[in-house]
C-alpha cells in the first residue's frame, strides 16, 4: 500500500530542533487487529516537508559481526535476502525512493533516499530497526595551514615516539587505515608506506584515494587526510609516529572536507575486511549520542579487532560537546592538548613615551623571532582588518602592522598576510570590550592590545614608532587545549574522551599538488591532529604486543596516561576534559598490568528515597610472568564520598599472564547530595605501581537540557494525568495526539511554559487545546520540550486509549 502521510510532528520540528532526538524505543501499539512496532528514529527531520532526504536505514537483522560476537550464524545471503525484503516493503509503502549503498559486515542495513514526510512510514516498516540521518562529517579541524617549520616537529617525540623506535618499535607489520579526505600516497614521506593496494575512493568510487586537488571544479581541495597519514606513519623528511607502518587510504570527504554518513559507514566495513589492524577517523559531527550508525560500526569493529582511534572534536570547552562518532561505546576516543610552551610579557611603547597596559604576546613563529623585536623601534603600518586587499600598495617591509581584530578573518590569516607583506610583526587589537585568545604558531610574533589601547594607537599611527620589551615570565606545562570538546556521552553517561593527545600547532605531510616540488608541510591544529597520534602509538603497541587486542591496546594507553594539570586552577582537568590524560607510547607498551575498562561511569542516581545499589565489574590482567599481589579502593572528590559505599575485593592475588574479574557494589543516598556530576577514581596500587581509573557518577538526571522520560496515568473518565522529566527545565512543552499507527497529527492537547527542573505533571480531559473533544480509539502521544537551543521529542511507552 502506497501512502502518503501526514507528517506527525510537523508543527514543532519544523522549528530545527538542533540535535533533537525523537525516540520511540520499539514500542507496540495497537490498530485494530495489527500490533505495530515502530523503529527508532533519532536525529533532526521536517517531516511535514516532501523533500527528499537521505537516512541511514539499520535492520532487525544482525550484521556478520554483530551475530558473530553473539555465537551466532550469519551469512551475506541471509543478510541480502532481509535487506531486499524490507527494500521491497518500502518501495510499497513509499511513493518514491532510492536506495545507494548496503551493509552487512559491521553495520546491518542500508542508506535510503525519501521525501521526509514518509519516514513516519518508514519507521513502521516490519525489520526496521533504526532510522538515522545521513549526517554531514567534516574534519576535526580549526587553524589553516601554516608554513613548515622544523622547530615545531616535536609531537611525536613529546609523546615518547623516539624511545619507542630505540627499543625496535617503530610500527612495523601494522597496517593503519585512515578514514578521510584521501592521502597524497605521491608524498616522499608517504609513498614508502604505501602498498600496491592503496585503498579506496568513495566520493569517486574507484580505488584512487588520492586527495581533492587544487582546482576541482567540484570544489576546495584538501590536504587534511594527508596531514593525518605522516603524523601517524611519515618516515622521510619528518617522522610519525609509527614510520614503518603500513598506510591504506579511504576518501570519505570530498572537496572542501566533507562528506556522509553512507561513505563512513562504507569505508570502516571496507577497512576491516580490508584487514586493517587499526583505523582513524579524524572526523565528527556535533551529535552526542552512542547510537548514531558510524558508532555502532565503529564499536563492531573494535569486535571484530581493529583498533578503532577517532577524534572527540572541536566544540569544546563545555560539557557534553563530543560529537559522533567520539560518542562511540567501544573506540579510542581523543582529545586535543597543547605541549609545554614558554610564556612571555610584552610592554609595548611609543616614541611619544606612552605605554599600553593591555599589551600581550597573542602567538608567534619561534621565541628567537619574538625576542628579535626587543631593542628596536619600528615602523607601524595600519592594514585594517588584515585582509590580503588591506595590505595592497602598502610596504611594510621591516616594519610593524597595526591590525583590528574582526571581518571574519582568522588571526593566523592576518599574521600570515603580515608577513607576505614583509612586516616582522604584528600588533593586533580588539575590536570588542574584553580579552582575545592566545594563538599558538603564529606567522609573525603578535602582540595583542585591547580596545581601548588598540583605537588610542591607531589614532596617531602614522606620527610614532613602537618599540618591545619582552621577556620570559613562565614555563607552562602540557595543557588541554579550549577547542577540544569534553563529554559526557548522553544517554551512557561514559567519559569522553578516553585519552588525549598533542593537537595544537602539530606539523606534518600536506600535498602540493606539484610534482616538482612534492615536499610539502603545514601546521594544523584540531582533535584531527591529536587522534592520529594514538592510533600511531596503538600500531606502534602492536608491534611490541602482537598477542594483544583491542582492549589490551586502549586499557594500555589509558592505565598508563599522564594526568594534566589545569594552570588556572593548578589541579588535574576534568575526567570529561583529558579523559585518562595525555599518551605515553612507551610507558603503554611496557606496560605489566592493565585495569579494563580504562575509565566507566557508575551512571545516575536518582533515588529520592533509601540508598540505591549498583553493580558493575572490572578485569585486573597480569601481563608479568610473576604473581601480582593488587590493592584496590575508590576515591571521590567533595562530598560524595560521605554518601557512596563502594564494595570490592581489598587485596587480590593474580597469577602471571591471568585476568581475573572484580566484582564491584556502589550504594548511593542520593537524597543527601546535592545534584550534580561527580569525579573520583579507582585506584589500582600493586608495589610502587599505581593505576588511576577516572570514575563518575550523576546525583539526579544529568545537566542536559532535555526531556528525558515522558509518560501518562489513566486517571478515570477519559482523564488523565501527564509527566515528564526535565533534567534542566523547559522555556516550552507540548504534548501531541496522533493517531495510532503515527499516519495522522491529531492536534495538540496541551502547552506549558517555563517550567523547573525535575518532573512535571500536567492534568488533561481528553479534549485538544483548540475544545475538540477526541471520538473513542487508541492514540498515541509524545512530548516536545525546548530549552535554549536544545530540544527533544519522545514518544510515550504506551497507546493511550479513550474509552
Amino acid at each position: 500500500m502506497k501512502q502518503k502521510l501526514v507528517a506527525a510532528f510537523m508543527p514543532l520540528l519544523v522549528l530545527v530542533l538542533v540535535f533533537s532526538t525523537f525516540t520511540t524505543n520499539g514500542v507496540s501499539a495497537n490498530t485494530g487487529n495489527e500490533n505495530l512496532e515502530l523503529a527508532t528514529l533519532q536525529g533532526d527531520f521536517d517531516l511535514s516537508s516532501s523533500k527528499a532526504v537521505k537516512v541511514i536505514v539499520e535492520l532487525k537483522e544482525e550484521s556478520i559481526v554483530e551475530a558473530k560476537h553473539k555465537g551466532k550464524k550469519q551469512s551475506k545471503q541471509n543478510l541480502k535476502s532481509a535487506r531486499d525484503k524490507v527494500k521491497k516493503e518500502v518501495a510499497a509503502r513509499t511513493s518514491k525512493n532510492k536506495v545507494e549503498r548496503e551493509y552487512d559486515h559491521v553495520f546491518s542495513g542500508f542508506s535510503l533516499e525519501i521525501p521526509a514526510n514518509e519516514i513516519p512510514s518508514l519507521l513502521a516498516t516490519p525489520g526496521v530497526k533504526a532510522v538515522y540521518p545521513n549526517v554531514e562529517y567534516t574534519t576535526t579541524e580549526v587553524v589553516s595551514e601554516e608554513e613548515f617549520s622544523p622547530a615545531m616537529v616535536d609531537s611525536a617525540p613529546f609523546i615518547g615516539s623516539n624511545e619507542a623506535w630505540d627499543l625496535g618499535f617503530t610500527g612495523e607489520g601494522v597496517t593503519v587505515a585512515v578514514i578521510d579526505t584521501g592521502v597524497d600516497y605521491t608524498h616522499p614521506d608517504l609513498a614508502p608506506n604505501f602498498g600496491e593496494y592503496l585503498g579506496w575512493d568513495f566520493v569517486d568510487n574507484d580505488a584512487d584515494p588520492q586527495e581533492t586537488p587544487t582546482g576541482d571544479p567540484r570544489g576546495a581541495a584538501t590536504t587534511h587526510g594527508s596531514h593525518v597519514a605522516g603524523t601517524v606513519a611519515a618516515n622521510g623528511q619528518i617522522k610519525g609516529v609509527a614510520p614503518d607502518a603500513t598506510l591504506l587510504a579511504y576518501r570519505v570527504l570530498g572537496p572542501g572536507g566533507s562528506g556522509s554518513t553512507e561513505n563512513v559507514v562504507a569505508a570502516i566495513e571496507r577497512a576491516v575486511l580490508d584487514g586493517a589492524d587499526v583505523m582513524n577517523l579524524s572526523l565528527g559531527n556535533s551529535l552526542n549520542a552512542p547510537d548514531w550508525a558510524t558508532s555502532i560500526a565503529l564499536d563492531q569493529a573494535m569486535a571484530e579487532g581493529v583498533v578503532a582511534v577517532t577524534s572527540n572534536g572541536n566544540a569544546g570547552p563545555n560539557n557534553w560537546t563530543v560529537g559522533s562518532p567520539g560518542t562511540s561505546r567501544e573506540a579510542i576516543s581523543v582529545g586535543a592538548t597543547q605541549l609545554p610552551y614558554n610564556v612571555f610579557t610584552a610592554t609595548t611603547t611609543t616614541s611619544d613615551g606612552v605605554s599600553y597596559e593591555s599589551s600581550a604576546v597573542q602567538g608567534f613563529p619561534s621565541e628567537e623571532a619574538l625576542l628579535e623585536l626587543n631593542d628596536q623601534d619600528f615602523e607601524l603600518v595600519d592594514v585594517g582588518f588584515g585582509a590580503p586587499a588591506d595590505f595592497a600598495g602598502k610596504d611594510l617591509t621591516g616594519k610593524v602592522a597595526l591590525i583590528s581584530r574582526g571581518a571574519g578573518i582568522a588571526f593566523v590569516d592576518k599574521a600570515t598576510e603580515a608577513k607576505k607583506a614583509g612586516a616582522v610583526g604584528a600588533v593586533l587589537y580588539n575590536n570588542v570590550a574584553g580579552d582575545m585568545p592566545l594563538i599558538p604558531g603564529m606567522a609573525v610574533p603578535t602582540i595583542m592590545l585591547n580596545q581601548a589601547d588598540g583605537q588610542a594607537l591607531l589614532a596617531k599611527v602614522d606620527d610614532v614608532t613602537v618599540s618591545f620589551d619582552i621577556a620570559f615570565s613562565e614555563r607552562v606545562g602540557e595543557t588541554m587545549a579550549g577547542f577540544s570538546s569534553r563529554g559526557p556521552v548522553v544517554d551512557t553517561w561514559m567519559i569522553k574522551p578516553d585519552v588525549s593527545a598533542p593537537g595544537v600547532n602539530i606539523v606534518s605531510t600536506v600535498p602540493t599538488f606539484d610534482p616538482a616540488n612534492p615536499h610539502g608541510y603545514g601546521a594544523k591544529q584540531g582533535t584531527s591532529m591529536a587522534s592520529p597520534h594514538v592510533a600511531g602509538a596503538a600500531a606502534v603497541i602492536l608491534q611490541a604486543n602482537p598477542e594483544w587486542g583491542v582492549y589490551e591496546v586502549k586499557s594500555a594507553l589509558m592505565n598508563t596516561a599522564e594526568k594534566l594539570i589545569d594552570p588556572v586552577t593548578d589541579k588535574e582537568y576534568a575526567h570529561n576534559s583529558q579523559g585518562a590524560g595525555s599518551i605515553r607510547v612507551v610507558d603503554a607498551l611496557q606496560a605489566e598490568t592493565l585495569v579494563n575498562p580504562g575509565s566507566y561511569s557508575f551512571g545516575v542516581f536518582d533515588k529520592k528515597k533509601g540508598k540505591q545499589v549498583e553493580k558493575q565489574k572490572f578485569e585486573i590482567q597480569n601481563l608479568s610472568n610473576k604473581t601480582k599481589k593488587y590493592n584496590m579502593e575508590f576515591s571521590f572528590k567533595n562530598e560524595v564520598g560521605k554518601h557512596v559505599k563502594v564494595t570490592t575485593s581489598k587485596n587480590l592475588k593474580v597469577n602471571p599472564g591471568k585476568t581475573q574479574k572484580v566484582n564491584v557494589n556502589v550504594q548511593v543516598d542520593a537524597s543527601k547530595l546535592e545534584p550534580g556530576y561527580y569525579e573520583g577514581h579507582l585506584v589500582v596500587t600493586e608495589g610502587d605501581t599505581e593505576i588511576q581509573v577516572p570514575t563518575i557518577l550523576f546525583i539526579g538526571e544529568p545537566d542536559y537540557p532535555r526531556v528525558t522520560h515522558f509518560g501518562f496515568t489513566p486517571m478515570g473518565d477519559n482523564k488523565f494525568e501527564f509527566y515528564s522529566y526535565l533534567p534542566g527545565g523547559a522555556e516550552e512543552l507540548e504534548v501531541w495526539v496522533f493517531s495510532a499507527d503515527m499516519s495522522v497529527e491529531i492536534g495538540t492537547a496541551l502547552t506549558a511554559s517555563d517550567l523547573g527542573k525535575g518532573y512535571n505533571y500536567h492534568d488533561w480531559d481528553g479534549k485538544l487545546i483548540d475544545g475538540t473533544e477526541l471520538p473513542a480509539g487508541t492514540y498515541r502521544v509524545a512530548v516536545y520540550a525546548k530549552k535554549g537551543n536544545s530540544s527533544r521529542a519522545i514518544l510515550a511507552a504506551d497507546p493511550l486509549t479513550i474509552q
